[in-house]
């Protein structure tokens, strides 16, 4: 059955993907952002609204009193934005979805596999504390008033514009100059990396599902490679065999702090995730993109775009000063 679907952001690396299955599901789908340009396009059976989603007052004469099947949130980040929905949406929504993160959970994991009921502790990453703050709040409105929230934790979710490397373009181009690139640790912890087309699967397959309300899903793949295995099929993909260097997690976080809470609180640690509670739900949701596939993809659009191929000189002679 068709479901109107209010998505707030709908054109960035997770959400645009999903916009476009919730479409070829058949749904009516409006998109409230900015209204700025995007390498992601919207389909043209999207109905777009513009206003900004930090300005309450603007959100609210945007969407009038339209009520709706569906809101889908992408771009909250703190209690106070998610508090801003609730006051907006609250009586007039059928599900409220929140993009939290994975990055939530118990930081580094005592057990793998990580499954929904794994603590939520992230001391690392103000980010995921953040997140945490919100889901409390969301959890708080369910149990206290039954606001019907649905709570989303993507992991390390990609499209072909984002490198999952610490040095993203930097990276690619230290390989292809013959230079080393930094791997942190030894490279062998395993790393959950999900393509957007397959995260969108899991989580159309959510939106106006009834026994989602209330509840909590983490949507990740079940492609968990080494990050050597990561930086290998980027090399393959942008033409070389890549000279990995090795260096810890504390110390490249030392030497570039910007690039600390997301290594120490997130990326230094294996992450493996159990699917099967997204999975009894949504029977269609599968890894179908595996990296070696999605890092071919990555360097064939980047050779296509130059204006993307921005090299961090900064960040190099970080990464020159490291291998040296």
């Amino acid at each position: 059955m068709s479901k109107r679907i209010l998505f707030l952001g709908g054109t960035g690396v997770i959400s645009a993907a999903s916009v476009t299955r919730a479409v070829e599901l058949g749904h009516d789908v409006t998109v409230l952002n900015r209204g700025e340009s995007t390498v992601r396009p919207l389909p043209d059976a999207v109905r777009r609204v513009t206003a900004d989603l930090r300005d309450a007052a603007s959100v609210r004469e945007a969407v009038g009193d339209e009520d709706f099947d569906v809101v889908a949130e992408f771009l909250a980040f703190t209690p106070e934005h998610v508090q801003a929905d609730i006051d907006l949406f609250e009586g007039r929504v059928g599900q409220y979805v929140f993009i939290s993160s994975a990055s939530a959970y118990q930081t580094p994991p005592s057990r793998l596999p990580v499954t929904e009921s794994t603590p939520l502790r992230n001391p690392f990453w103000q980010y995921s504390r953040d997140k945490i703050a919100c889901e409390d709040l969301l959890v708080g409105a369910y149990r206290e008033r039954g606001f019907p929230a649905t709570i989303v934790r993507p992991s390390h979710t990609y499209d072909r514009t984002l490198l999952p490397t610490s040095g993203g373009w930097t990276d690619i181009a230290r390989m292809r100059a013959g230079k080393p690139v930094v791997v942190h640790g030894d490279g062998t912890s395993l790393w959950t990396i999900t393509h957007t087309r397959d995260f969108a699967v899991g989580f159309a397959g959510l939106l106006g599902n009834p026994y989602a309300v209330g509840d909590t899903f983490h949507i990740t793949g079940d492609h968990a490679p080494t990050w050597n295995q990561i930086y290998g099929w980027l090399g393959e993909a942008a033409g070389v065999e890549p000279v990995l260097a090795h260096v810890s997690s504390e110390a490249i976080a030392a030497a570039h702090p910007e690039l600390g809470p997301g290594l120490i609180g997130d990326k230094a640690h294996s992450m493996v995730f159990d699917n099967s509670k997204v999975q009894a739900l949504v029977p269609d949701f599968a890894t179908t993109v595996p990296f070696w596939e999605g890092a071919a993809e990555m360097i064939a659009w980047y050779d296509q775009h130059p204006e993307a191929q921005v090299v961090d000189a900064e960040l190099d002679a970080v990464f020159d000063r490291l291998v040296g």
